[in-house]
């Protein structure tokens, strides 16, 4: 995943280009995954919020790089909430501290 500004709203073509996907795909996980909410403006167009970029994160993962059906990557979000804590929460905590460590290491 590409970096996205801190902003408080995205638009899908942001998103899209974020993900390095279509759109087209972003809007069918909307449809297929009730954790995304993304906001409207009156002319329809959608507006993710950081926490909608959170869920998107977990159902990329889930989806493009374990391979999950869309089946499959709904129940383990499942679990992941009722767990409260994500693999992929653990992995993205365990490169921040690695990233932190070799700050260190390189001031020594």
């Amino acid at each position: 995943m590409h970096h996205l500004p801190e902003k408080r709203y995205y638009s899908i073509g942001e998103v899209a280009k974020a993900f390095d996907l279509n759109t087209s795909t972003i809007r069918f996980w909307e449809q297929n995954f009730e954790v995304l909410k993304p906001k409207k403006n009156a002319k329809g167009n959608r507006k993710f919020t950081p926490t909608d970029i959170e869920y998107l994160k977990r159902i990329y993962h889930l989806v493009k790089e374990r391979g999950f059906t869309l089946e499959g990557a709904k129940k383990q979000l499942q679990l992941e909430k009722s767990n409260q804590l994500s693999t992929l929460d653990i992995i993205q905590k365990l490169e921040h501290i690695k990233e932190e460590l070799l700050k260190i290491k390189g001031q020594l």
